[in-house]
């Protein structure tokens, strides 16, 4: 059997999609026999404008199960702006349609943030009259209309925005086979597409977090430091937060911020005009260097705007965050604030963009670290990504049944 497996990121980039896609894939080749085969259809590393590492064009892999072929589309750089990612995208939508239009497959795989991906999955599958399996990350259409509604004099925008997307994300949605969510924030959206099956597999946590050693102490150590890493852009919403908690909180903090996206410009100028002294920014960089930055920071910081959107989501960096013994810092609400209550202890939790609940909180609760063994053993990477494998097998099965 062959399956088309579509995603705009893949590893060597960087970020949840890209981390979360290699290991699915890789998981559900194994589960597969030799006899059958994996079409991914991704990108050259594009996340980050400042972070290109080297990729082939074109990959074959075999660990044994199914073979996995690669196939890279470029694209034009972004920046993470609206306009470049719909030209990126444009580009990856032509490139994979011609590439797919005379391969036959039994099933189409796609998983999506921004909607379009799991659009194009829906375009071939219908083209192709076989099943569909979207993995679903983000609700793209509430998103960015909670974002154009922030804008002056943007209702006609809006409208226009949601006049598009609504039918394409019908479109979409109403002919998948099966949906997997990776978050149970996102049920009540999905209920009108009744059509579909459904299932709940989140982000997981890497063999390499889960291996992190415990922190040591350092009382020689007078500054705490705050460490962000990250996108950085309209959803995580840092430059209406960190640099008024930055001065606030004074010389006895300091925050680290590793990562890029469309609003760096924004913190950058918010930082300057002010002339805050301890606050740190750094490009994005592997995930090895992430780890030892991890190591060194005191406490690890998650925020989300507060839009409508965001209080259905997970962020991915609070289960990778929980992997470690830090106190976490996260300026969420909605189903992230009740994730955290049931999952992750040790977590000071504060209103998005509220600065002096940050301060308050992070002020008046002692400073300690803690294990969270129970969560690490129950969000393991590789368990999550074994149970959304069998569960693409078993719609394949239906497919072909």
């Amino acid at each position: 059997m062959n399956i088309l497996y579509l995603t705009f990121y893949f590893e060597p980039d960087l970020g949840p999609g890209a981390t979360r896609n290699t290991s699915v894939v890789n998981e559900l080749a194994s589960q597969l026999t030799p006899s059958d085969s994996i079409d991914v259809l991704t990108t050259y590393p594009n996340r980050y404008n400042a972070y290109h590492p080297p990729a082939a064009g074109y990959e074959e892999w075999y660990h044994g199960g199914a073979a996995i072929m690669i196939q890279r589309v470029r694209v034009l750089a972004h920046k993470s702006s609206f306009i470049g990612q719909i030209i990126a995208f444009y580009t990856y939508y032509r490139r994979v349609w011609q590439a797919t239009k005379d391969r036959q497959y039994d099933l189409v795989v796609a998983s999506s943030s921004r909607l379009f991906t799991a659009f194009l999955g829906a375009r071939i599958s219908r083209h192709k009259n076989i099943a569909l399996f979207l993995d679903i990350r983000d609700i793209f259409r509430e998103a960015i209309l909670g974002v154009l509604n922030r804008w002056r004099f943007s209702w006609p925008i809006t409208r226009l925005a949601d006049r598009m997307l609504r039918p394409i994300e019908q479109y979409t949605f109403g002919y998948a086979r099966h949906i997997n969510l990776v978050s149970r924030g996102f049920t009540d959206y999905f209920k009108p597409f009744t059509q579909a099956t459904y299932s709940y597999h989140t982000h997981g946590i890497d063999e390499l977090f889960i291996k992190l050693p415990l922190s040591k102490e350092r009382p020689d150590c007078t500054i705490k430091t705050i460490l962000y890493a990250g996108n950085i852009g309209e959803g995580q919403g840092l430059d209406i937060i960190i640099p008024q908690a930055a001065q606030q909180l004074g010389d006895g903090y300091r925050f680290v911020i590793i990562g890029d996206g469309n609003t760096r410009s924004k913190l950058e100028k918010a930082i300057c005009l002010n002339t805050i002294q301890n606050i740190e920014l750094y490009p994005p960089t592997n995930r090895i260097n992430l780890i030892a930055a991890y190591q060194m920071a005191d406490y690890l910081f998650v925020h989300l705007n507060d839009l409508q959107a965001f209080k259905r989501v997970i962020p991915s960096k609070l289960v990778e965050y929980g992997a470690t013994d830090k106190p976490i810092v996260a300026g969420v609400s909605g189903y992230a604030a009740t994730f955290i209550k049931k999952y992750i202890p040790n977590t000071i939790v504060f209103r998005p963009g509220d600065v002096a609940e940050f301060v308050r909180k992070l002020q008046e609760t002692p400073y300690v670290t803690q294990p969270r063994p129970q969560f690490v053993r129950q969000f393991q990477r590789q368990i999550i990504n074994a149970a959304l494998a069998r569960q693409i097998r078993q719609v394949l099965r239906k497919n072909k049944a």
